[in-house]
């Protein structure tokens, strides 16, 4: 069951983040585009203000400049000293915790979207916290109901004993949106709309809970992380094989024991051992190359999301 406090007034404060990742373009040019023309933004209860994550990535159609800006966003890095040599997104998640934080206090934003694209083959993927972010959950709903042609699977990145890490941790609420396959470095036409629909759906959705819409409790499913899987490799730590074609592109489809996962490049199929199903997501997501992931091995959940009511009004300002 969820747990964590639902929001007990209409959400005023909200971010939407792009450019995370300098090289995941499709939330790069929206939020430079609502950088110039914010009208897009706007609602009756609320105006959405457009955040470029990381400008210096951004600028330089990388990842990251030092080091991932969307795993820094933690008590170590955040409340450490500042000194002259550390990395550039340690510095640049101190300034967006200051702006849209501090995080875990009452002068947090209300709500952050943050949005990234994936190499992967993920469709549209919401990444919520946990099973515990009811308000999130209570999103991905709306939009699995706005949209049941996109599928839209939800991913708990959280897992047990592990500080939240993700931008969108900083404010009191928050959703990323992972949409691909794309490139890196490339605009597609139809994701960035996709995007851009998806954007304005949320924003809708905090409209409708901050004019006093009251939600119901559901079922839902998600996948959450279990465990990664690395590539074959040789001696020397170099690929010694590739994601097997019968996996690549089935992010989110069960893979059985002795399915196979990868092909050496000898030719040879290796399968997976594991002793019970499990759902991979980010396959051959080419960022993780680095990190030494051929793809995240995740368990289906099922759990009860409870009703949301609706919020109390806030007081009017005095005369």
């Amino acid at each position: 069951m969820c747990s964590l406090p639902l929001p007990r007034e209409p959400l005023r404060r909200v971010a939407v983040a792009g450019g995370t990742h300098g090289n995941e373009l499709s939330g790069v040019y929206l939020v430079r585009h609502w950088l110039l023309a914010p009208a897009e933004l706007q609602r009756p209860s609320f105006s959405a203000v457009p955040v470029l994550a990381n400008p210096a990535a951004t600028a330089a159609c990388r990842r990251y400049v030092d080091r991932d800006l969307n795993r820094t966003f933690t008590s170590t890095f955040l409340n450490s000293t500042p000194t002259p040599d550390d990395p550039y997104e340690v510095t640049r998640a101190r300034e967006l915790n200051q702006l849209l934080g501090p995080k875990a206090s009452g002068r947090a934003f209300d709500f952050v979207l943050d949005l990234h694209n994936t190499t992967a083959n993920m469709g549209t993927c919401l990444i919520a916290e946990s099973s515990h972010d009811v308000f999130a959950l209570h999103l991905c709903r709306h939009l699995q109901l706005q949209y049941p042609e996109l599928s839209c699977q939800v991913f708990l990145y959280q897992r047990s004993g592990e500080e939240s890490h993700n931008l969108d941790s900083v404010a009191k609420n928050g959703l990323g949106l992972e949409l691909g396959p794309q490139p890196q470095g490339v605009l597609r036409a139809d994701i960035f709309s996709r995007m851009r629909a998806l954007v304005a759906t949320v924003l809708d959705f905090i409209e409708l809970f901050n004019q006093g819409t009251a939600f119901p409790a559901f079922e839902m499913e998600a996948y959450s992380p279990v465990g990664v899987m690395d590539f074959p490799r040789t001696a020397a730590g170099d690929l010694a094989g590739s994601v097997h074609p019968q996996l690549q592109d089935q992010d989110f489809q069960p893979l059985q024991p002795g399915d196979p996962i990868f092909q050496t490049f000898s030719g040879e199929d290796l399968l997976y051992e594991g002793e019970s199903t499990v759902y991979p997501v980010f396959i051959n997501e080419a960022a993780y190359y680095e990190k030494g992931v051929a793809f995240v091995q995740t368990e289906k959940l099922t759990f009860s999301v409870p009703a949301m009511p609706a919020p109390t009004p806030a007081p009017s300002p005095a005369s």
